[in-house]
């Protein structure tokens, strides 16, 4: 199998999130006496750094962006991460891929401490070999900052490797270190999105996702 290493996004990719992250912005808008009533608008602050969102959504300077994004944690740390749950689909898929010999792990913009006690809240942390994420300091936020990361730190070889996710951050990141990507939409971006950051498959469920990763693999052997 000459692609060996596969790296999921997670909200909107291995985890609905959205209920807990829609509150939790919500929450923090409160507090500059901010009240969206289009929530639909809340669900593009899914998947980019938190940072950017505050700054480019609602004009806040860099450091009410920080500010805020404390207070999103607030309530998300206590109750936010808990109004999630994994996809159908995803846990068998992950467990294929492990055993035709491909290592799989997680490559998110949500802080790696987090992903890790959402892991083991959905008792699925056993089923990937690693986990990637970005930091509270805001020094690794962005997707690309993410995979840079997972590269150097677990030795991946972008030439055998593949990324899936939900977002147009997902595929550009990708596409930045050479790397195979796959557009899910049964997340929080558009196909159009998708198509428009040039993933090379698009997927609309966990079951197509599962039949184009397995024809790769397969297809390598």
């Amino acid at each position: 199998m000459d692609k060996k290493y596969v790296l999921f996004d997670f909200d909107g990719t291995v985890s609905d999130s959205s209920e807990g992250i829609i509150n939790s912005v919500i929450y923090a808008l409160s507090k500059y006496g901010i009240k969206e009533e289009n929530k639909e608008a809340l669900y593009r602050f899914i998947g980019p750094p938190l940072y950017d969102s505050f700054r480019e959504f609602y004009r806040f300077s860099n450091v009410q962006a920080l500010e805020a994004v404390e207070f999103y944690r607030e309530r998300y740390h206590t109750l936010g991460m808990y109004e999630s749950r994994i996809y159908d689909g995803i846990r068998e898929l992950v467990c294929k891929l492990r055993l035709m010999g491909a290592i799989v792990g997680i490559a998110t913009s949500k802080p790696e401490e987090t992903v890790k006690k959402m892991m083991d809240f959905h008792k699925i942390t056993d089923c990937f070999d690693f986990i990637a994420g970005s930091t509270y300091d805001i020094s690794r936020r962005t997707k690309s900052d993410v995979i840079g990361y997972a590269i150097k730190r677990f030795g991946i070889d972008t030439s055998r490797a593949i990324m899936v996710g939900d977002t147009r951050f997902d595929i550009e990141g990708a596409k930045e270190f050479s790397m195979t990507s796959i557009g899910v939409t049964f997340g929080f971006g558009s196909e159009a999105e998708l198509k428009a950051a040039g993933a090379d498959f698009i997927a609309h469920s966990a079951s197509e996702a599962e039949k184009i990763l397995l024809d790769i693999c397969s297809s390598d052997n």
